[in-house]
């Protein structure tokens, strides 16, 4: 039964319209009007002050490198877990992947409490680590794990879509013409999942930078060892915190501002490279 013409006047008319304007332009405001009080707040005077600060430097410095390091090791462990979820039925699957998700949910001062106590002294994660010469507590190890852990999970549930969304004929197909099980998987279903992936990766980055939780107790000061060797700093976040507690909001605003700049910056490429080509899928099609 068609609609009355007075109800598809309002889906199409102005007033529809008008709706979907008010309801989406306050999200945006609430997006945007922390980060205008933010770059408002402090004079240009003191944001360039804080740009030559060289602990904005090292603690900016430290947050990328470890994020980055996160992000290479959900490449090599959630990627694969998301191809196992999404492409083997085995026993207890879905409780691995309610495991899989329980981390975005948990408090991550939670996080870095349950992590503090896995390597304090004394436990045997603690003196395996040691024995390796990876110290957890305070290092940027401390960071990195952190980071994995609230970061991951991301990437192992964007993959798990990416790889089911596969048609499993284009797969059969290929197995059809002699390809193995790694050929299938290297030349055919990476390739058709890639942008999935990349948007979990991206989302993993995004989460890795902004933690503060865990790493708050866990490597609250990081200290000069393994791939860093820089002076006694913190990550970003917990710089900002610092500056806050201190009641240096002028620079606490300045810092966050120079982040959210680079951070923007980064978001900004990625379509960029969306638009021109650089990456190989069509603009639109990536998310965030």
């Amino acid at each position: 039964m068609a609609a009355p013409a007075s109800q598809r006047r309002w889906r199409a008319g102005p007033l529809w319209l008008a709706l979907q304007l008010v309801l989406s332009g306050s999200l945006l405001l609430l997006f945007l009007l922390p980060i205008y009080a933010l770059f408002t707040y402090a004079p240009l005077s003191r944001f360039v002050a804080d740009a030559n600060n060289p602990q904005t430097y090292y603690a900016l410095w430290l947050t990328f490198y470890a994020s980055g390091i996160a992000v290479l090791a959900a490449v090599l462990f959630a990627v694969p877990l998301g191809y196992l979820l999404a492409r083997r039925s085995f026993p207890g699957r879905s409780v691995v992947e309610a495991v899989v998700a329980l981390p975005v949910v948990i408090p991550h001062l939670m996080v870095g409490l349950g992590l503090f106590l896995l390597v304090i002294p004394g436990t045997p994660l603690y003196r395996w680590t040691t024995s390796l010469g990876i110290p957890i507590y305070d290092t940027i190890w401390g960071v990195v794990l952190v980071m994995v852990f609230v970061s991951a999970p991301y990437t192992v549930l964007a993959s798990t879509l990416s790889f089911r969304a596969v048609d499993s004929r284009v797969l059969e197909a290929a197995r059809s013409l002699g390809a193995g099980p790694a050929t299938v998987f290297v030349m055919v279903t990476m390739p058709l999942a890639l942008r999935g992936i990349v948007a979990g990766l991206l989302l993993t980055w995004a989460r890795a930078v902004s933690e503060i939780g865990g790493i708050l107790i866990l490597a609250y000061a990081v200290y000069p060892g393994g791939p860093y060797n820089g002076p006694v700093t913190s990550t970003i976040s917990v710089y900002v915190y610092d500056l806050f507690q201190l009641g240096d909001l002028a620079d606490a605003a300045a810092v966050s501002s120079i982040f959210l700049l680079i951070a923007f910056a980064l978001f900004l490429l990625v379509r960029l490279g969306e638009r021109s080509g650089w990456l190989p899928w069509r603009r639109g099609e990536l998310g965030p």
